[in-house]
């Protein structure tokens, strides 16, 4: 019979009802397997990443209708970057007609997901009323977030966060700093009909 030791912690084994040792299950497996599995899925699809990539490239030497095909693809899959990608070309009427509900449509699904560029985007168009009801208090929300998750760009839409401060109440502003401490928005964000 194999005693653990004291490194050991609990013990591996576990008496059956007949005398005999039996391993225990490791429930740890068990709860790392979610993670595993999207850690495989993610990294499992070289294609998407590939795809992606194209896409950028297409986007960059402004062959819009190339990358407008490949973000199509790819953002209805989930790909939070693909689906911030169509919601600008959709907001400008780059490769595909524009269209701001669609675009706003977009930008949710990327924000839910915490990317900071369509949190910001998403809050202009809240902002201005483009595809989405005008809503300072949902605005500022998002462009507070989108300010939290911020690179380099921190100081820039901070100044456009707090120009839409100077719109709101001390109550709406108070609103609005609870809604980002709660996060984005919800909202279903599919299906989208994009029309292209």
């Amino acid at each position: 019979m194999r005693s653990p030791t004291f490194a050991q912690g609990r013990s591996q084994f576990v008496r059956s009802v007949d005398g005999r040792e039996a391993r225990k299950p490791r429930r740890w497996r068990l709860r790392a397997m979610p993670g595993v599995l999207v850690c495989l899925a993610i990294f499992a699809n070289p294609a998407a990443a590939d795809g992606l990539r194209n896409g950028i490239r297409a986007f960059a030497a402004h062959d819009y209708v190339t990358a407008a095909r490949i973000f199509t693809y790819l953002a209805p899959l989930g790909d939070a970057r693909a689906q911030t990608y169509l919601g600008y070309m959709f907001a400008y009427g780059k490769g595909v007609p524009q269209n701001y509900m669609v675009a706003a449509g977009w930008y949710r699904c990327a924000s839910q997901q915490g990317v900071p560029a369509a949190q910001y985007m998403l809050g202009l168009m809240y902002d201005k009323g483009q595809g989405v009801p005008q809503d300072y208090v949902i605005a500022y929300a998002l462009l507070d977030l989108a300010v939290a998750g911020a690179g380099p760009e921190r100081e820039h839409w901070a100044r456009i966060r707090d120009a839409i401060a100077s719109k709101l109440s001390l109550i709406e502003r108070v609103r609005a700093q609870q809604l980002a401490f709660e996060g984005t928005p919800g909202g279903g964000c599919l299906p989208i009909v994009t029309g292209y």
